[in-house]
């Protein structure tokens, strides 16, 4: 009975000693383990968003990292609700910081790995929908795509010149990549979210300018009245093709962009010279925001606003440094469209428009008769085009020509010619600024400053041909006033002959009489004389108007700055059309003068030529015995092949402008 005891508690000793052992055992081991947790080896955690936002989701205060001794950089808060409602909320986070390889801090980060960006994965993404035919399933992620490709153009996608290393804006800054969640175009949530874009713009970046904008009239729009439709900085600078403001291309889009809003006035602006050679893509005339402001723009009628009548004569100065009065009253906007608002720019268009209306009717119609009875009479074998004047002489005046300019009316054609084509080609190049072909031209010009210079020499040249011929007329007047037969066969002065003769043309074309005959000078002759100096009158003074604008201003109200440029611009289109068009018709292109007249450069025309064309001066001359005097060798074949050369190159480049004005007109007057 004692051996059992006594073995009972020898057991039990045994028992409570390995208990003891064991305990102890796993004490050390409890110790040793939070010894290597606050020292040693690291105790790793998956590599999940709940383990990351454990400490990134600004519960804890914020965090920073060392960027550089004594610097510290703040790491961004992602706060779990937002994130689980953007866009990327599906996403890992070390799905983009590659970088991170493990749970605890500070991280031990690798080094071999690309850095994210989000640019290209969206566009990897893209790439990966369309090789898998889900571009429809997928659009938004098209339409990021394409603002992807607008970003890398853009002003923000440059190296920052402070920090080389850096774009100026990444999308992060603007989006926040952890709460990014824009609402759908059209959506009742995109229109409240919009309004927010500006605060986002300054919220890093841009505070001045949200200063400013935020006591302007489109931001109080914005902030006091939550006007959905006022302007906020994507409105004006575009989202993600944001161009410098400062350079050419930046403020031609922020102009274009203010028509996004107020597009009647850009359509009106367009139309003036500063906004055509807006079009052409220059920008050093004034836009929108020189006149109106930029970030602080205020109501016109408000006393801070640049265009307030106490401030607007200032706001002018600062691109016509000797601005008068005068132009405080120029109408940027005017238009011909409201004679309310603008009644004399509205009657000056109008009567331009009857003027051209009433020519073109008349002259045009003029052309299409005369084509079709000559083509009537050919099938009628009626038209004899080749009246041989030589048998009726006897053979007298075999292979001469008829003297009929002299040299000092062909040069003088020849300037003109040049000078026309030249004025319309740089003229016209501004008028049409929005065709396809004004830039161009413009361009190949070298400029609307260079056209300028080059259309004001040939306005000059052309003035001072004008004037040199009038001084040579009114000299032979003098020296034979008496003698001189104002209303005679020889003068250029319209007399009720010509009128009889538009009588008998017209009699002809309808059949209802002979072809008539004429003399010195047609009708048609005559009008292509005085229109020209007709013309150079109107284009010649509000041109004159135009290029002195301070001299004009100091006596005239501003408005006739808009007057004088609907004169000018429309008469230099009736001139370019007549001229190639009617002109053209009646000196080379009417049947019996196809393709080309050389008499206004070789100076002579067969005697044939000239008894079909001028019937009574030459039965008047062959009664008189004054024809010989006037008669001519032919001219030689080298002179006669130049004249060609020279009257095709011409008639070719009086065509190709005649298209261009043409498209030019068909597209204003469609208004595409």
């Amino acid at each position: 009975m004692s051996f059992t005891l006594r073995d009972m508690n020898t057991r039990r000793f045994f028992a409570m000693t390995a208990r003891a052992i064991t305990a102890t055992v796993c004490l050390i081991a409890g110790l040793a383990a939070a010894a290597d947790s606050a020292g040693g080896a690291p105790v790793q955690q998956k590599l999940d968003n709940a383990t990351c936002q454990s400490c990134h989701d600004g519960a804890k205060g914020k965090l920073e990292v060392p960027v550089s001794p004594g610097a510290t950089r703040t790491l961004y808060e992602v706060k779990p609700d937002k994130y689980a409602k953007s866009v990327h909320a599906r996403m890992e986070c070390v799905a983009c910081h590659k970088e991170i390889v493990d749970s605890v801090t500070p991280h031990q980060k690798s080094t071999n790995f690309k850095k994210a960006d989000c640019a290209q994965c969206h566009l990897d993404l893209w790439e990966d929908a369309k090789q898998k035919n889900k571009t429809q399933e997928k659009i938004r992620l098209g339409i990021v795509a394409e603002n992807v490709a607008a970003y890398k153009k853009s002003f923000h996608s440059r190296a920052n010149k402070d920090e080389p290393g850096k774009v100026n804006a990444s999308c992060n800054e603007c989006h926040n990549v952890h709460s990014f969640d824009v609402p759908l175009r059209g959506t009742a949530e995109r229109k409240e979210w919009h309004l927010g874009v500006s605060h986002v713009c300054a919220d890093k970046c841009h505070k001045d300018e949200l200063q400013d904008w935020s006591a302007s009239v489109h931001g109080k729009e914005v902030t006091q009245k939550h006007n959905l439709k006022s302007a906020v900085c994507s409105d004006c600078h575009t989202v993600h093709d944001v161009a410098d403001p400062t350079k050419e291309a930046g403020k031609l889009a922020i102009t274009s962009n203010c028509g996004s809003c107020h597009a009647e006035k850009l359509k009106t602006y367009m139309e003036s010279y500063h906004g055509q050679v807006n079009t052409l893509g220059y920008a050093y005339t004034a836009k929108c925001f020189d006149c109106h402001g930029n970030h602080s723009i205020q109501a016109s009628k408000d006393p801070r606003s640049k265009l307030h009548a106490a401030n607007r004569l200032q706001t002018c100065q600062t691109c016509h440094k000797a601005a008068t009065a005068g132009y405080a009253t120029f109408e940027p906007h005017g238009t011909s469209h409201d004679f309310m608002r603008f009644p004399f720019i509205w009657i000056a268009s109008k009567a331009m428009l009857l003027l051209l209306g009433g020519i073109f009717v008349f002259f045009w119609s003029h052309t299409a008769l005369w084509f079709y009875r000559e083509h009537k009479e050919r099938k009628e074998h009626k038209t004899s085009l080749h009246v041989k004047a030589d048998a009726l002489l006897d053979g007298k005046f075999s292979g001469k020509h008829y003297q009929r300019f002299p040299l000092i009316w062909r040069v003088a054609h020849l300037i003109f010619a040049i000078s026309l084509m030249m004025l319309v080609l740089t003229g016209m190049s501004v008028l049409y600024a929005d065709t396809a072909w004004a830039p161009v031209v413009m361009h190949w010009l070298g400029g609307p400053k260079v056209a300028a210079v080059i259309h004001r020499i040939f306005a000059t040249l052309l003035a001072v041909t004008f004037f040199a011929q009038l001084i040579y007329f009114l000299g032979r007047l003098v020296r034979g006033w008496k003698t001189f037969d104002w209303f005679g066969p020889n003068s250029l002065i319209p007399r009720w002959q010509d009128l009889w003769d538009i009588l008998a043309m017209v009699k002809w074309f309808l059949g209802m009489g002979p072809r008539p005959v004429f003399d010195r000078w047609t009708y048609w002759q005559k009008f292509d004389y005085w229109a020209p100096f007709a013309a150079v009158i109107i284009i010649g003074v509000t041109g004159l108007m135009l290029l002195v604008p301070t001299t004009t201003a100091s006596y005239l109200p501003g408005w006739v700055f808009n007057v004088a440029t609907v004169f000018h611009g429309e008469e230099a289109l009736l001139a370019a059309l007549f001229v190639f068009t009617v002109h053209f018709f009646n000196n080379h292109f009417r049947p019996d003068k196809f393709p080309l007249d050389v008499v206004m450069f070789t100076g002579s025309m067969p005697l044939e030529e000239f008894k079909r064309g001028h019937r009574v001066e030459y039965n008047r001359l062959l009664a008189s015995g004054e024809l010989e005097k006037y008669l001519v060798d032919a001219p030689s074949q080298p002179m006669t092949r130049a004249a060609k050369i020279l009257g095709f190159t011409l008639i070719t480049i009086g065509l190709v402008l005649l298209v261009f004005v043409l498209i030019g007109l068909f597209d204003h007057m469609t208004g595409a």
